[in-house]
């Protein structure tokens, strides 16, 4: 019995054992089964071949069509010269070292105006008058010193005429002949101290002639210029020296330019430098000058450094108080790709694009770095190359159409 049951716990034991051989068998089969469909599923959902692929669209490109292209204009980018300079915005402001204040000589009440704001002037020219007592004085002495002369002159010839009949002594005729000399020099000093106060030797000779003193006294222009302040007016008692002036007259054939640079660009500017100034009220012209101060020091709140330049104006079209701006050449031109304006496209995050293309029809967006702008093109500093074909009319079209295509 103990045997019987023996074996037949073996013959379970070894036919469970060939099951799970067979069992194992199996899944293996079918695992490798398994394994060869999903790869031969893979292989059925692989890429299409390259043959049947499109190409991606590049997101900075555009491609036209035969119509389209009609709108666009193609140009081969050249090499173009341009200047290195520096540029400052000003305003122009009458030259101080040509413009006079116009004192009286002398004290005295303003009696006549003959000049106003902005009238050009000549020198010698009668600006005002002024009643002096001074003057006054100076012509009385001057009526007595030719009085005296006289006398003595008379009384000199008359004492020879006797001296000659032995009438009177030579002591005589010798006082005689030094009081007329001393009238002859209280004459001339008289002369020369109204000679002083502007009088020409022929009113002077009036003066003597009709023995009438004129307290008149005429204030010229001591320049050529214009009025450029007036302080004056009837009835003012001026003095010599005292402030404001009468009149201010300014020498106008030259003016100046005061500008404000920027503190980085300040050591480009030299004294002597020659520059283009132009003028927003002539914008077609274009005025020499030349830099003649800059400043010492450096404001501390704009951070900026004073430049002051002298501009020729000799049809004085000028007015102190007009805006200007003036470009200085700093250094040797350089030579550097150049695209018509209307070739470059300021994008909307504010970079700066041509595009570029090399079959007249599929054109590629790219950025660049712009200079400077001289006779209608735009300096290129980095970003293309002379020889590369852009688009100039129409460069503002692609953008738009690119634009377009990316919100689709």
């Amino acid at each position: 019995m103990i045997a019987r049951s023996v074996n037949n716990r073996f013959g379970l034991v070894v036919i469970g054992a060939f099951a799970l051989v067979g069992a194992a068998i199996y899944f293996a089969a079918g695992y490798d089964e398994s394994k060869t469909a999903d790869q031969v599923l893979t292989s059925a959902q692989a890429a299409p071949s390259d043959a049947s692929t499109p190409n991606p669209r590049d997101p900075n490109s555009v491609d036209l069509s035969g119509e389209q292209l009609a709108s666009v204009k193609v140009q081969t980018i050249e090499e173009r010269e341009f200047p290195v300079e520096k540029q400052a915005v000003g305003s122009i402001d009458f030259n101080e070292d040509m413009e006079v204040q116009v004192f009286t000589p002398y004290q005295g009440k303003i009696i006549g105006l003959f000049a106003d704001v902005g009238d050009d002037v000549k020198k010698g020219q009668t600006l005002f008058t002024i009643d002096s007592p001074d003057l006054l004085q100076a012509e009385s002495t001057l009526i007595a010193a030719a009085g005296v002369l006289e006398l003595t002159t008379r009384n000199l010839t008359r004492l020879q005429e006797l001296y000659t009949t032995r009438a009177v002594s030579q002591a005589s005729v010798e006082q005689a002949v030094s009081d007329q000399q001393t009238a002859e020099g209280n004459l001339r000093a008289a002369r020369d101290a109204v000679r002083i106060f502007g009088k020409s030797d022929a009113e002077i000779d009036k003066i003597v002639e009709q023995r009438i003193a004129d307290p008149t006294l005429v204030v010229p222009s001591s320049i050529n210029g214009r009025i450029t302040a007036r302080n004056a007016a009837p009835g003012l008692f001026v003095q010599p020296g005292n402030t404001p002036a009468p009149y201010t007259v300014a020498d106008i054939n030259t003016m100046w330019m005061l500008a404000n640079v920027a503190e980085d660009d300040s050591p480009a500017f030299t004294v002597g430098q020659a520059e283009r100034v132009r003028i927003d009220a002539f914008p077609d012209r274009i005025f020499d000058g030349t830099v003649t101060t800059i400043g010492a020091s450096v404001d501390p709140n704009t951070r900026r450094v004073l430049v002051r330049s002298e501009i020729k104006d000799p049809q004085h079209q000028l007015r102190a108080g007009m805006f200007a701006n003036f470009t200085i050449d700093v250094g040797a031109p350089v030579r550097s790709p150049a695209v018509p304006l209307n070739g470059v496209v300021r994008e909307g995050d504010g970079t700066q694009t041509v595009w570029v293309t090399s079959d007249r029809r599929h054109f590629i967006r790219r950025t660049v770095k712009i200079g400077q702008v001289r006779d209608g093109y735009r300096q290129i500093l980095y970003g293309v190359k002379a020889g590369e074909l852009v688009a100039t009319d129409g460069a503002l079209f692609l953008s738009n159409m690119l634009a377009i295509a990316g919100n689709q």
